[in-house]
């Protein structure tokens, strides 16, 4: 089939890759002419494993390339793919900008007779109904085209392994041969696929999402509790997860979840909810408890450091979750705004997401280029991202490296065990505290 992606985000480049992969002919469109530069360069302007080789083997295979061009994108397209960025609005509501901006482009571009639009963006639920509308605002024919919804359940990080291993596709139709084509395109991924309305489609992805985020701020929850009594929560976590109706996934205690779709999705559900005059209680309170844990290793730190003003600190990872570059929501943002405020000197280091981070945080923090760089001679760490190249430490290593071996560790990187047997002062996410200098507030 011939498909073009409107959209060389994320999402866009992930499944036009992925759809490219398995025979389809795809054009991915995007209007920031320097990334679709790099993109013509076999090169891919984000950081996700395996993408940039996917990119490159199906340029050679002449499956995908990437335009500016509208009239390219639309004029042989059977299915065009909606896949731009739908951003917070101050209240939390989604941006529809760019959906009814791209909308109505495609409606004044479109030539091929029986076109399916296909919103994969996280849209507010009614918003492919109002596709269609814009749709309408240029094009001359109300027959050129069918409308469908397609939400993506990527993971940042492995996203390519959960387009080809998914646990499902949902596409929402009411357009009978829509839906069945939209099944033959999908066909070799061989993941079962669900047909629903085009309003149960978009709510499964906001639904999805607000479900995962109330794991983990459950968990965490669970976890400040088990500080609190001397319980441990992986223990707890663990004998959860061995329930089958609970199962183990996001379970894992921490400083909460980031990135680009939990934390707007659950606002957008909330306020989605708003509008219908219905109050979203668990879900209202699953935010305000991500947003306490996200600087709850500031406020350990607080509790545990007699003067923070002047200290040194090592920053481990910037990202949101490992295997990323991305930083939107991450809590190490956060957390470093309040550190600064608090007088701390800090060195921070991610394996990809430096540069990124710089544009957020300046030069109020310095950049080591490596793990080690930003352990030496510190006062106290902060492990914010759990990247293998950080779990695979010794805690001796790190408790020779500093100058005072106090760690915060923000997911439970390491073994309370080694922390003990290292000699050194750690503090984790709902684990027994080794304290092995003090009890009392440390004079550091």
């Amino acid at each position: 089939m011939k498909i073009s992606v409107i959209g060389a985000g994320y999402v866009g480049l992930v499944t036009g890759a992925s759809l490219a992969k398995i025979g389809h002919h795809v054009t991915c469109l995007d209007l920031n002419e320097e990334k679709i530069e790099v993109l013509n360069k076999g090169r891919s302007p984000i950081y996700e494993p395996g993408l940039e080789a996917l990119i490159q083997q199906n340029m050679k295979a002449h499956t995908l390339s990437f335009t500016t061009d509208f009239d390219i994108a639309c004029q042989l397209a059977e299915i065009i793919i909606i896949a731009v960025g739908t951003p917070s609005n101050q209240d939390g509501s989604a941006d529809l900008t760019a959906i009814k901006d791209v909308s109505e482009k495609i409606g004044a571009h479109i030539h091929h007779p029986g076109t399916i639009i296909v919103t994969k963006s996280t849209v507010p639920v009614g918003t492919n109904r109002k596709v269609k509308s814009w749709l309408h605002t240029y094009s001359f024919s109300a027959d050129h085209f069918m409308i469908a919804s397609n939400p993506e359940f990527l993971r940042e990080g492995s996203a390519i392994h959960d387009t080809f291993n998914g646990d499902r596709i949902v596409i929402g139709s009411e357009n009978e041969e829509a839906a069945r084509k939209l099944e033959e395109m999908f066909a070799p991924f061989g993941v079962p696929i669900l047909h629903t309305s085009l309003e149960s489609a978009e709510m499964i992805k906001y639904s999805s999402n607000a479900f995962l985020a109330t794991k983990i701020s459950f968990i965490n929850e669970i976890a400040n509790l088990c500080e609190k009594l001397g319980a441990n929560v992986e223990d707890v976590a663990r004998g959860m997860g061995m329930d089958q109706r609970i199962g183990s996934a996001f379970l894992q205690a921490g400083i909460g979840y980031g990135g680009s779709c939990f934390p707007k999705d659950t606002n957008a559900l909330v306020q989605i909810a708003g509008e219908m005059e219905h109050e979203f209680e668990l879900l209202e309170s699953v935010i305000k408890v991500n947003a306490k844990q996200q600087v709850k290793l500031v406020q350990m730190a607080k509790d545990h450091v007699k003067e923070l003003k002047g200290k040194r600190a090592g920053i481990l990872g910037l990202s949101f979750k490992p295997n990323t570059d991305d930083i939107r929501e991450a809590a190490s943002i956060e957390m470093i705004k309040l550190l600064v405020e608090e007088g701390v000197q800090m060195t921070v280091y991610d394996p990809v997401a430096q540069d990124n981070a710089k544009s957020f945080l300046g030069d109020t923090v310095t950049f080591a280029d490596n793990c080690f760089d930003a352990i030496e001679d510190q006062d106290m760490l902060f492990i914010v991202t759990e990247w293998e190249e950080f779990k695979v430490l010794r805690l001796k290593t790190i408790s020779k490296l500093m100058d005072l071996p106090l760690v915060f560790d923000g997911r439970n990187c390491f073994a309370l065990e080694e922390a003990i047997d290292a000699n050194i002062d750690y503090y984790s996410i709902g684990r027994p505290a080794v304290t092995q200098f003090s009890n009392s507030k440390k004079n550091v």
